[in-house]
């Protein structure tokens, strides 16, 4: 009840100060894009990841083949320095099980605090069947080890990046979909460095919302939101108030999206952005992912449109990945119209 009462408290307080004070104060200057390969090294891009692995140089993953699924599906790694990305090349090929390939889906680029490079992937048939993996690199991803395989009902990250709450410890945001019910659940999952080993943290799911694909806020050294993916034409917000032991709250927001993946980035602990197809979806998968923006907010609850990345007729951009380097300029990856990656970079004013 007294977790509840501060929420509600801090809510309160958090919307009088967006709303009276918070007013086209941010700006977004010095847009640059560009695609990642042009023309692309596969028929089809998808699910890409991003991270800073050296000061103001980042390391970018995705995955790509003949189509999503397809037996040819591996992972493609990029990386960017002034200015410039290097050419895409194939660090994780289909797996081979069984007599049967499978293939590769969403990469997840992380670096913790002792300096490992972490690749969290996903191998399978499709998102209902497929199984975690990762490998990691000592050397800021010059090499790699051997791929290892999360334990049963581990997934890893499921499309975004993680945290590290305290040293060694890495929290995911995670989540299922099931194969006879066609139910999406979120979960939460920690991988402790010192041990090797994962543990699970369900996620309070009261009015049993369907929702995939987590990612973080972090509001103080306790409190942490969550925003994921749903079915409901709407964002959905877990909250912790113990470091990401524990979450309830799970409810909508007043944030349109169009049933596609999102991500968020901790500015400071007053300033978060959103990227988000801020349309509701349509009669087909792909409605509503022609507009993609970036969004800001003061709580994590109230948004506001920031710019379009990318507003067309028709299109599919989506499934974007964000991070802030040391310069503090605001890199952006997302899909554009399964073809290429694309990369938007830009700074706060």
């Amino acid at each position: 009840m007294i977790l509840k009462k501060k929420y509600i408290t801090a809510a309160l307080l958090m919307v009088s100060v967006f709303s009276n004070s918070v007013k086209a104060q941010i700006k977004a200057v010095n847009i640059e894009s560009s695609y990642i390969a042009d023309p692309p090294v596969t028929a089809n891009s998808h699910a890409s990841t991003l991270v800073e692995y050296k000061p103001n140089e980042i390391m970018a993953a995705w995955f790509g083949g003949k189509y999503e699924g397809a037996k040819d599906v591996g992972i493609y790694i990029s990386d960017y320095k002034d200015k410039k990305w290097s050419t895409p090349k194939e660090l994780i090929q289909p797996l081979i099980k069984n007599g049967d390939t499978l293939a590769c889906w969403n990469p997840v680029l992380f670096k913790s605090k002792s300096q490992n490079l972490y690749l969290f992937y996903k191998v399978g048939k499709n998102p209902r069947e497929w199984f975690g993996a990762m490998i990691v690199s000592k050397d800021n991803g010059t090499t790699w080890g051997e791929p290892k395989y999360l334990p049963e009902g581990f997934y890893g990250p499921i499309r975004n990046k993680p945290i590290e709450t305290t040293p060694g410890l890495i929290l995911c945001g995670s989540s299922t979909e099931s194969v006879d019910k066609d139910e999406w659940r979120i979960h939460v999952e920690t991988y402790s460095e010192a041990d090797d080993s994962w543990k699970k943290i369900e996620v309070e799911n009261n009015k049993q919302l369907n929702v995939i694909q987590p990612t973080f806020l972090i509001h103080s050294e306790s409190d942490i939101g969550m925003l994921s993916r749903s079915k409901h034409n709407r964002v959905v917000a877990s909250w912790s108030g113990d470091n990401g032991k524990s979450w309830i709250r799970t409810n909508t927001i007043n944030v349109v999206n169009s049933n596609s993946g999102i991500d968020a980035l901790t500015v400071n602990k007053n300033l978060f952005l959103l990227v988000n197809n801020p349309l509701p979806q349509g009669k087909d998968w792909f409605n509503g992912r022609n507009i993609l923006d970036v969004e800001y907010s003061t709580d994590g609850l109230n948004w506001r449109k920031l710019f379009d990345l990318e507003n067309q007729q028709k299109g599919e951009f989506s499934y974007p990945a964000i991070i802030q380097t040391t310069d503090k300029k605001v890199h952006v990856l997302y899909t554009y119209d399964r073809k290429y990656i694309k990369h938007t970079s830009f700074n706060l004013q």
